[in-house]
């Protein structure tokens, strides 16, 4: 028959008040007094059914919460049961009472939690947890009930190491490997949601070899504090190993740029532009007035902001002119971020005059749109493929930096943010990569020593925003992309955090305009602006009457080829063999 759990509870209070009145009766050397008793009991069934309802609190679900609570009541009840008894009974003799009713309904609690909990499942796997704080404490307690046995906590805080939590030793890295000579834990999980991606590659790179699986705690942006913390733990990602966050980002410059701004974002449903409206969403934007000619990227975008800010859908493309002036006519924006353009080099390599029609005279009419209609600032996003391109998407982005550079000065603060590839992007080798090993296929890359240079989308769009920011016009800014990574360390990488031992790695040429090192940097000349992760590469003057006779000859060349290396003479196309 099932008894409901709540009238036990209530059973509780009486059968346990009567059991350390006796006691305390009977320590006291006084006469056991039925009605005391029964008063003491009346009040702390108010107080516990009445005022607080913790009678109906799950001992089995038990937490620190619960235990306080459980103090609170009854600490409650006797403020209301003394003064009945003032000046007929000893104050020490309830206050004795309540402390041995609060130790034994404490323990009874506890020991049903820990019977419940720890005798009923079978502790099948090991765990450590590195990071003995908060976050920590959380998951080990979150863990009790289940298959995993956590076996070490690791802290880098020597005051803590030699110590231990609910008989859980607190290590070092150090003597971690030590005990861990022989054997392997299954999971390490690293509860450190304020440690950096640095920190996470180090700790990964130190200790992957010890453990089955690598897990890792969301960030303190990303965590859901309302959800269980193991719920939310994630593997290691190629991202995490990769990533690198500037130091100097300057979020309050970011915000006063941006707050109360009406802002048109082209490309607005792409890799890049849908960060961007993240971003200037986060940073208080007045009105976003999103531009793309994909039906599909823009409905997401769209789906993804609904109701977060002022959002404008405008399906177009930058190619025809007339209808940015129309959409500039009717919603005046004061920023324009130019994201829309072809990135995928093979592609652009096979269809060359649509990548010129869309990547130069798309970002020719923006420009010219924006001047005309008075646009504080216009901010272009081109790529380290720029920078003495050998394809043509290459060379159509170096057409648009000149574009503009030279188009500056006409009431419009024109400038460019030039940088590598961003991890996790449609044109980035790393879906292409995770669907190889998902199909169980082995990877392809086009040559051992090929090397780009990585960065997280959002931590690009945001240095994108802070150079717009510092922006007078006229730059052609460039973000620290940190040290160039071998893309076949990359696969690796990627290989080793499936686990897959049967995928190996295929090297198939390099491919029609593609080179093994990308540059930032056109030449030495560079200065370097008030942030480290901010340059400005040196001018290039074009005069702009034969720029824009040079960009028409382009689109009636039949030597399209020789009509970007006119425009661009660092241009050394590599065709396909």
């Amino acid at each position: 028959m099932h008894i409901d759990k709540r009238f036990l509870n209530i059973l509780v209070i009486i059968c346990l008040s009567s059991l350390t009145f006796s006691w305390t009766f009977w320590i006291f050397h006084q006469p056991f007094l039925l009605k005391v008793v029964l008063i003491v009991i009346v009040m702390r069934l108010i107080a516990s059914v009445v005022m607080f309802k913790d009678f109906s609190l799950s001992w089995s679900k038990a937490s620190q919460k619960t235990f306080l609570m459980k103090s609170i009541v009854y600490f409650v009840a006797f403020a209301m049961y003394v003064p009945i008894f003032y000046g007929k009974v000893y104050i020490s003799f309830f206050v004795a009472e309540l402390f041995v009713y609060l130790f034994a309904i404490n323990f009874l609690m506890y020991g049903y939690y820990f019977f419940i909990n720890k005798s009923q499942v079978l502790k099948t796997k090991t765990v450590a947890i590195y990071g003995a704080g908060k976050a920590g404490l959380k998951l080990a307690e979150e863990f009790s009930p289940t298959a995993y046995k956590v076996k070490y906590f690791i802290d880098d805080d020597s005051s803590l190491q030699k110590r231990s939590i609910d008989g859980i030793p607190i290590i070092s890295k150090e003597k971690l490997k030590s005990k861990l000579v022989d054997r392997k834990l299954d999971l390490l999980v690293i509860a450190m949601p304020s440690a950096s991606t640095v920190r996470i590659k180090e700790i990964y790179e130190r200790l992957n070899d010890y453990f089955d699986e690598i897990k890792v705690l969301p960030s303190m942006d990303n965590i859901l504090i309302d959800k269980p913390f193991s719920s939310q733990l994630k593997e290691v990602s190629v991202s995490d190993l990769l990533a690198r966050h500037p130091q100097d980002l300057d979020k309050g410059m970011i915000s006063i740029f941006i707050k109360n701004k009406t802002i048109l974002i082209t490309g607005a449903g792409g890799s890049i532009g849908s960060e961007i409206v993240r971003q200037c969403v986060k940073f208080g934007a007045k009105k976003l007035i999103l531009l793309d000619h994909s039906e599909f990227n823009l409905y997401q975008i769209e789906q993804e902001i609904g109701d977060k800010a002022d959002v404008v859908c405008v399906m177009q493309s930058v190619v025809h002119k007339e209808q940015l002036q129309k959409t500039f006519a009717v919603y005046h924006p004061e920023i324009v971020i130019h994201a829309a353009a072809y990135k995928h080099v093979p592609m652009v390599e096979a269809n060359m005059e649509e990548g010129i029609l869309n990547n130069i005279i798309g970002t020719k009419n923006t420009i010219d749109v924006a001047i005309e209609n008075n646009v504080e600032k216009f901010i272009l996003i081109s790529t380290d493929k720029a920078v003495r391109p050998t394809n043509v998407m290459g060379a159509t982005k170096r057409v648009c930096e000149l574009y503009a550079q030279n188009s500056n000065g006409h009431g419009t603060d024109i400038v460019a943010v030039r940088f590598g590839n961003v991890l996790g992007s449609s044109g980035s080798v790393i879906p292409k990569f995770k669907q190889q090993i998902e199909n169980g296929q082995n990877i392809t890359v086009t040559h051992p020593d090929i090397t780009r240079y990585f960065m997280l989308i959002p931590e690009a769009c945001e240095l994108v925003l802070q150079a717009g920011a510092i922006g007078k016009g006229g730059e052609i800014f460039i973000l620290d992309m940190g040290e160039p990574i071998k893309i076949v360390d990359l696969a690796q990488k990627m290989i080793d955090l499936s686990g897959r031992e049967d995928i190996e790695i295929e090297f198939t040429g390099l491919r029609p305009g593609e080179k093994l090192y990308e540059e930032l940097l056109i030449d030495d000349s560079d200065m370097h602006t008030e942030y480290q992760s901010i340059t400005v590469a040196s001018p290039t003057k074009y005069n702009m009457e034969t720029l824009n006779k040079d960009i028409d000859q382009l689109l009636c060349e039949d030597d399209i080829l020789k009509a970007l290396k006119k425009i661009v003479p660092e241009f050394t196309h590599k065709a396909n063999k």
